[in-house]
């Protein structure tokens, strides 16, 4: 990598800068992505896993007749059909109900469903329908029936986060690009007061490189106004920080394919409850936060979430039946400040510097697409290159999408897996699962646990393909696993570490400390 050129340089290896990479590279740009620690690590493996246009933002643009928050929705919803169908394997639709207990609140929110259809078009996941108490107490036995008077339902798009990540990433890397993870930006380099390069450190290894380059994004989330201090330590911050915590429970507390929406708390915040990878996923809360790599999950954030699961169910929820919790931070453009995050725009900003840093803050997952369309655009335009594609991203299969998912769970079925492991295979890999069968048929068909489908082949897989590095990039961002059972997580890393330390013939030394590094984050919070 040292000396080397590219036409563009990516920092940020979230949904941000994956989708940029992506749309960069199919544009014909000769692109590099780098990421100071593992691909999706921060915000964009901790969303509440939903692809929306955001109801909230609604019912916003509608009280206060605010178009920036619609057409934040009008995108939203874009995308979200756009990601369905091109990841489908990754992205699906989900239904969400609201049990209501006055009667003024059902036409009141059915009617601002019927809109949240209307502007979705024929792009729409299903028809929003007001539903009877009665089957309201079918569909969620334990939900509180005092007072109860109904309830709507509506549909909206859930995804596998981290994943997608992983599939934007390689989907730019199949077409060129070079990515990068645990590589770091410590520095620029300047020619007539203008970026011509980046100095980059090996965060493995701890070699440091400098590789050259045309422009600069700078796609960082929380961590963007660092970059942009890295260039000029005058500026001004433009990202405020809001923290969204997640706790996940066994799926006895949401035993059913349907999702469960609060849309107001006691404080303005909206609670969803989702079916996730077989367990039950609440989230979550808006606070002012602080950048920072590995955020704790505050008590009194839990407490929140459970004293509002008490007041909405009639069983009793400890901590104890907690799995496992996380903290995402978000990125909120805060050009105008606010007091209260929940009322900063999901808007996205892009900024270029004086040494033409281009800087792309706030958004959200779903509009990922349109934020690296408008950031490549400014590339684009400032770019003396003749021979640039318009975008192609709009309708681009990701990798994953290619061919018959029903041809290839024959394969695995002939393979003689289980279905509970064939499924996992195809919902995980889609596609590539047949390129995991050649592990599988190499090093078995074991589990790394006996309570879960995932197989000890997926990690030599996510070795060649998928840029692991340690023990937690597969066990929390590749199969999700700490993010749902972190009991099973650190039972599970023993077995993890030893094919790590084979395939990369760490020395005894480095696969303790690799193992005692992880055990700390799972313990303390991931």
């Amino acid at each position: 990598m040292n000396n080397k050129k590219f036409d563009l340089i990516i920092i940020g290896g979230g949904a941000t800068g994956a989708g940029a990479a992506l749309d960069a590279t199919l544009r014909g740009f000769r692109c590099l992505l780098v990421e100071k620690n593992d691909f999706a690590e921060g915000t964009s493996s901790r969303s509440t896993k939903l692809v929306h246009g955001g109801v909230r933002y609604l019912e916003a643009a509608v009280k206060k007749l605010d178009k920036s928050q619609f057409d934040l929705v009008k995108e939203g919803l874009k995308e979200r059909y756009r990601l369905l169908k091109n990841a489908p394997f990754l992205a699906h639709s989900t239904t969400l109900v609201t049990p209501l207990y006055k009667w003024y609140e059902i036409p009141y929110i059915y009617v601002g469903l019927v809109l949240y259809d209307l502007i979705s078009g024929k792009r729409r996941l299903g028809r929003s329908q007001i539903v009877g108490k009665n089957e309201i107490m079918k569909i969620f036995p334990s939900v509180k029936k005092d007072g109860l008077k109904g309830g709507v339902r509506y549909f909206d798009g859930a995804f596998n986060d981290a994943r997608t990540a992983i599939a934007l990433l390689q989907s730019a890397q199949e077409k060129g690009c070079v990515v990068r993870n645990y590589s770091e930006v410590i520095d620029f380099e300047y020619k007539n007061e203008k970026i011509s390069g980046v100095k980059i450190k090996d965060k493995i290894n701890g070699e440091t490189y400098s590789v050259d380059t045309d422009f600069v994004i700078n796609a960082t989330g929380v961590f963007c106004d660092t970059i942009r201090r890295l260039d000029d330590k005058n500026v001004q911050d433009i990202v405020e920080a809001s923290s969204g915590i997640h706790i996940v429970l066994d799926k006895k507390f949401l035993p059913n394919s349907e999702g469960l929406m609060i849309p107001k708390t006691e404080d303005g915040r909206v609670l969803f409850m989702l079916p996730w990878m077989d367990k039950c996923l609440v989230g979550t809360t808006d606070e002012e936060s602080k950048a920072q790599d590995h955020p704790r999950v505050d008590e009194k954030d839990i407490e929140y979430l459970l004293r509002h699961m008490r007041k909405y169910f009639s069983i009793d929820i400890k901590k104890s039946d907690i799995l496992s919790s996380w903290c995402g931070l978000r990125p909120l453009v805060a050009l105008k400040h606010t007091d209260d995050t929940k009322e900063l725009v999901r808007e996205h900003y892009i900024e270029k510097s004086k040494s033409n840093l281009i800087s792309i803050a706030g958004g959200k997952w779903t509009s990922y697409r349109k934020m690296a369309e408008d950031v490549v655009d400014v590339i684009c335009k400032l770019s003396s290159r003749k021979n640039i594609h318009t975008c192609c991203t709009k309708h681009y299969k990701l990798f994953g999408n290619r061919g018959n998912i029903e041809i290839f769970k024959e394969k695995l079925g002939n393979l003689g897996l289980d279905f509970e492991a064939s499924e996992h295979l195809i919902r995980t890999y889609g596609s590539q699962a047949v390129v995991v069968m050649d592990f599988i048929k190499k090093y078995g068909s074991d589990r790394i646990h006996e309570d879960y489908p995932v197989l000890v082949a997926e990690i030599y897989y996510c070795i060649e393909y998928e840029f692991i590095k340690g023990p937690l990039d597969f066990l929390v961002r590749r199969i999700g696993l700490g993010l749902i059972d972190l009991n099973t997580a650190r039972e599970s890393l023993d077995k993890v570490v030893s094919i790590l330390q084979e395939s990369f013939g760490w020395s005894d030394e480095t696969s303790n400390s690799k193992l005692e590094e992880a055990s700390k984050l799972l313990n303390e919070g991931i």
